[in-house]
């Protein structure tokens, strides 16, 4: 009799096991394991190209605001800048869910494997939650201007000052992208790089854009300092124009065409080979991180360093993320 009344019990606990794992047990055979997250599981989904291939997933939004956040800012970083950082990333966002016809996002985030991988697990919960921390202390803020999203460049460091969007891409439409005096930037993290290239290496690297006529003449001779020549620089102090031999190109694009840290930079020689100096990290517009960390050190908050950066944009709250992102209950939403 006693065994037949422990069967029971057995099969009733067993019962009441099932009863409390199944709701859980069948979201994650629908969603997959990794939906049901401890600070995600109230947020609307969005799809994400992954890969070059073409390849889509669907995520959290907030956990991919954090994961782009963690991906373009240190953990170290003072808690008001990284909401400052979260702002420009959900502006820029929406700017290109509201400018894309699939609604597909592509830009790079760091996925909670690569978070663990990073800091390990011991430190991950308490990276990660900062992380998510700064995406729902923002709410759903957006920076808008003249009634839309504003664009919203960022870097990590300027040269002392940042750069006139109207200087650097020759329009009007960004008047809030204007020289910010940084002084604090000249203390950042490998703010001043010298980087040492054979002449012969920098005509290879710049070959797509200099003068064709001149080409067969210099990949015979080979170039020299002569044939380098800083024309002019913008008002921050970056390059805005130079010489190759007899092409003229920006600063800019001798940057990207040699992967240097920044367009603000000098030459010189040395041993029959130029050296270039560079100041700063990044291309010098909209927000420098290093700065907006050292004023959240100082006690300004979010809005008053987004205000510093983007002068003439507002901060708009009213926008909910369903008028752009769709029902958060709605089956796994693809937009």
């Amino acid at each position: 009799m006693r065994y037949f009344i422990r069967q029971k019990i057995k099969a009733f606990c067993a019962f009441l096991i099932i009863l409390i794992l199944l709701p859980y047990t069948i979201s994650v055979f629908v969603n997959g394991a990794d939906v049901r997250t401890e600070n995600g599981s109230d947020s609307p989904y969005v799809s994400v190209r992954t890969s070059e291939e073409g390849t889509v997933v669907d995520i959290s939004w907030k956990e991919y605001l954090a994961g782009i956040l963690a991906r373009e800012m240190s953990e170290d970083y003072e808690m008001d800048a990284l909401k400052a950082q979260a702002v420009l990333i959900r502006t820029k966002l929406y700017r290109d869910l509201e400018n894309s016809e699939d609604k597909i996002l592509t830009e790079k985030y760091m996925t909670r494997e690569e978070m663990e991988k990073k800091w390990k697990v011991s430190e991950y919960k308490e990276y990660h939650d900062k992380y998510i921390r700064a995406v729902e202390e923002t709410d759903d803020t957006v920076l808008f201007y003249n009634g839309t999203y504003a664009w919203t460049p960022y870097h990590q460091s300027s040269c002392g000052y940042t750069r006139s969007a109207e200087e650097v891409m020759g329009t009007g439409d960004y008047p809030y992208i204007s020289c910010r005096e940084c002084p604090l930037d000249k203390k950042a993290d490998d703010e001043i790089r010298v980087l040492t290239f054979s002449y012969k290496e920098i005509q290879e690297m710049c070959k797509d854009f200099l003068v064709a006529e001149s080409e067969q003449e210099k990949a015979e001779a080979g170039y020299a300092f002569d044939d380098f020549e800083i024309s002019s620089r913008d008002s921050a102090g970056y390059v805005k124009e130079m010489r190759i031999g007899e092409t003229t190109c920006t600063g800019d694009q001798f940057r990207d065409a040699l992967s240097l840290p920044s367009s603000a930079f000098s030459f010189s020689e040395e041993n029959r080979q130029m050296k270039i100096t560079t100041t700063g990290k990044g291309h010098g517009l909209g927000m420098s991180q290093w700065t907006a960390n050292e004023m959240a050190k100082e006690g300004k908050d979010y809005e008053e360093i987004l205000k510093f950066f983007y002068e003439g944009t507002e901060l708009n709250r009213e926008i909910q993320e369903t008028e752009v992102l769709g029902d958060a209950s709605a089956d796994r939403m693809p937009l």
